[in-house]
């Protein structure tokens, strides 16, 4: 029998039969404008309504004004850090993390080229963001911090909390990518103290295609879109009515089952984890293990290739993703990695884990009694290991 075990939740996840169900009806019969006079749309204008405050919930915000629909978690980074910039145009100092997802960090290497200042925060081999390197470099010239609640890739947990008290003293903006957070772990951005705060609805079974941007009443930004009032005029163009409608179902079915996650999902992680760390002795944990979002590990299996991991394991059914972010003709391991200092031989085969409440123990399992033959197969033809003497080979690297 075939089997196909999903274990690449941090990519994406599936959509919910309810959220599914939820949606149909918009992309049927209940096709009306949201923003149209009629009862045709003022009947869809209402379930809109309904959806905006079921995210508010899902992220603690006090009303459902401060939610603006995006078209992606990248369309809310970049409209929260353009945003501010554009009011605070006489500022020209940015701060962020050596760590962020590439939708922070490519924005940010574009405005270094357009000339602000950058201060990448670096992270311990654990992943730990250094909070004095924080601290030291916010200044009078700072327009705005942008940090990650949890990283994609080890799914290490940043001290938002500290960080919201820190800058709301010094009256500096803050924006939170929670993308990796919501839906897995409880978030309250009156405990943050954040600004603004990203979340997509595609990592908590809502449908690709839909984010969301909470911005705290009195924020000041600018616009980065210009067109009609939807969205208060922060994002015009129609509103995406069957993706709102599915992200709102989301957002109240990922409330209902957060105590999955720190319950059955993490069990279900942490079988797996365990089973990995004691059947390789080349194998070691990447990232701070107790401050970490439920579903995710980052295993690195010394002297073998991640890329060659993952092409084994889809042979057999398993989805997972690499650690490393090899392109073609690039054996550079994944940013996150290299910045945490993961030795080189381990960064290459470091492989991603990310699971979801409809993941099952006998997956578990499955994946547990496949990655035996996955590893020595690999280990008998690496470069990097001898396979009589059972040590590695010396390397010039």
């Amino acid at each position: 029998m075939e089997r196909n075990v999903y274990l690449d939740n941090n990519a994406t996840t599936m959509i919910a039969p309810e959220v599914l169900d939820a949606m149909m009806p918009f992309l049927k019969e209940r096709y009306g404008n949201p923003s149209s006079m009629h009862a045709f749309g003022g009947s869809v204008a209402r379930e809109v309504a309904q959806a905006r405050m079921n995210v508010a919930k899902l992220v603690g915000a006090d009303n459902d004004y401060e939610i603006v629909f995006t078209g992606t978690g990248t369309e809310s980074d970049n409209m929260a850090v353009m945003g501010v910039l554009a009011y605070y145009h006489d500022r020209r100092h940015i701060i962020t993390s050596r760590v962020e997802h590439p939708a922070i960090l490519s924005l940010y290497k574009k405005l270094e080229k357009d000339g602000y200042r950058v201060t990448y925060i670096p992270v311990d081999h654990a992943g730990n963001l250094d909070m004095n390197a924080l601290r030291g470099s916010v200044d009078d010239d700072t327009a705005i911090v942008s940090i990650m609640y949890a990283n994609n890739e080890t799914g290490v947990i940043f001290p938002v909390e500290e960080i919201g008290s820190f800058l709301k003293e010094r009256g500096v903006p803050f924006h939170v990518d929670a993308v990796q957070a919501a839906g897995k772990i409880p978030i309250e951005v009156n405990r943050i103290q954040c600004d603004l705060l990203t979340i997509s609805g595609h990592k908590f079974h809502a449908p690709k295609g839909i984010g969301a941007l909470y911005v705290r009443r009195g924020t000041r930004m600018r616009p980065i879109l210009y067109g009609g009032h939807q969205e208060k005029g922060r994002r015009p163009g129609t509103e995406n009515v069957p993706g709102i409608i599915g992200m709102g179902t989301a957002a109240e079915l990922a409330l209902k089952h957060l105590p999955d996650y720190s319950t059955k999902v993490k069990a279900l992680r942490d079988k797996l984890e365990k089973g990995l760390l004691t059947s390789f002795k080349n194998s070691s944990l990447n990232g701070e293990a107790g401050r970490r979002v439920p579903n995710t590990t980052n295993v690195g299996f010394g002297y073998i290739e991640g890329e060659a991991i993952l092409l084994y394991l889809d042979g057999k059914g398993i989805a997972a993703s690499s650690g490393s972010a090899c392109s073609s003709g690039s054996l550079e391991p994944s940013h996150v990695l290299r910045a945490m200092g993961v030795p080189f031989t381990s960064a290459h085969g470091s492989i991603r884990f990310s699971l979801s409440r409809y993941t099952k123990p006998e997956e578990i399992d499955y994946v547990l009694s496949e990655m035996p033959e996955v590893v020595n197969r690999l280990l008998e033809i690496s470069p990097y290991w001898d396979s009589e003497k059972q040590e590695p080979k010396p390397m010039n690297l």
